[in-house]
């Protein structure tokens, strides 16, 4: 748990320095007063990077530089470090070790809940890609690395497809082979976590919408899981073709989702705009169980708006999960998230 932060040259914020308390800490302020930029400086110190904007936007402007430093309640320091020039390097420092990027070890287990994730599911597939691959890589050592390695492959196959080429099949061969690799491991490890979400969400959802609605949630892969390398590769072989003329890779793990279904239909079609928020509310409650069970600790909770586009239900859903997490909510109305906290806050008024 984190028990104060100082940010130098970080987005809006020149040299100021918070104090947290273990538990609820509500940052208010009016808009463009900094609120979200003090989550995102927590998200970066913890995991490493902002969920917003490149590494270069979150030095001020016109500094060279920006610099994070937090102590926990325990005492342990954390240190990142953002350079410009020459060229951009982001450095860390942890117990006084100096680390150039953190792995599963290293950061500190973090669930973010903010206004775009309540388009989880109405939005395109990508968010729900996203959703998959950020739970595994707070719970699975490795999968960060396995994530980046899926993407820049997928990235030099899409840029010879791209590129005026003779024999193009047999320049693609081995990217195909290492595309198909990875991809069998990306899609394996999916599977797995939605299997496991299954186990948690038809019950969870019942209990936050007290509605009979019969949820079920399933990987939408285009192939079985254990046969999934041979089956993309034959595929990329086939259609190297029409990927060129599309400039990009049609198939694989970047293309497939996660798909929910409320009574048998598909949610992403059918569902109103209530039981939207509400799978969503579930599925980032069964993310704060599942990093606790993988991490044995207790992630940080950090609520960016979301607070205020929830009605009164969901919003004492979510404070009965609240419990044993230290919690960060930002807001321009603290009465709203006061009222549905008995136990004594920690209100960081923002003015600048």
């Amino acid at each position: 748990m984190l028990a104060e932060i100082r940010l130098k040259n970080f987005r809006s914020y020149a040299d100021d320095s918070f104090e947290f308390t273990p538990g609820v800490n509500i940052i208010v302020g009016p808009n463009a007063s900094g609120k979200t930029n003090l989550l995102e400086a927590i998200l970066v110190v913890s995991k490493g990077s902002s969920y917003r904007v490149k590494d270069s936007e979150l030095v001020s402007f016109e500094a060279e530089w920006s610099r994070l430093d937090t102590k926990s309640l325990e005492g342990a320091e954390r240190t990142v470090k953002i350079v410009l020039e020459p060229s951009i390097t982001k450095t860390y420092e942890l117990a006084g070790k100096p680390y150039k990027r953190l792995g599963m070890g290293q950061m500190l287990p973090v669930v973010l809940f903010e206004p775009n994730h309540l388009q989880m599911l109405s939005g395109g597939p990508e968010r729900r890609r996203n959703y998959l691959d950020d739970v595994l890589e707070q719970t699975q050592i490795g999968y960060g690395t396995l994530r980046r390695q899926y993407k820049r492959t997928l990235a030099q196959r899409n840029a010879l497809l791209k590129r005026p080429s003779g024999d193009l099949k047999t320049q693609l061969f081995p990217w195909n082979v290492r595309l198909s690799q990875l991809a069998g491991q990306v899609v394996r490890a999916r599977a797995s976590l939605v299997e496991q979400i299954q186990i948690t969400l038809p019950g969870l959802y019942k209990d936050l919408s007290h509605v009979s609605t019969v949820v079920e949630a399933r990987y939408g892969s285009q192939w079985p899981v254990d046969s999934y390398e041979t089956n993309l590769l034959k595929k990329l072989e086939t259609t190297v073709d029409t990927d060129k003329l599309r400039g990009f890779t049609s198939n694989g793990p970047h293309r497939e989702d996660l798909i929910v279904l409320f009574d048998g239909h598909p949610a992403q079609e059918s569902a109103s705009r209530g039981e939207a928020r509400t799978l969503v509310l579930a599925l980032k409650i069964i993310e704060m169980k599942l990093i606790t069970i993988a991490r044995d600790v207790t992630p940080l909770l950090l609520l960016d708006d979301v607070f205020s586009e929830l009605d009164g239900a969901r919003r004492h859903a979510l404070t009965e999960q609240l419990s044993n997490h230290q919690t960060f909510i930002t807001t321009t109305d603290a009465d709203i998230v006061l009222q549905h906290f008995t136990d004594r806050c920690n209100v960081i008024p923002l003015t600048h």
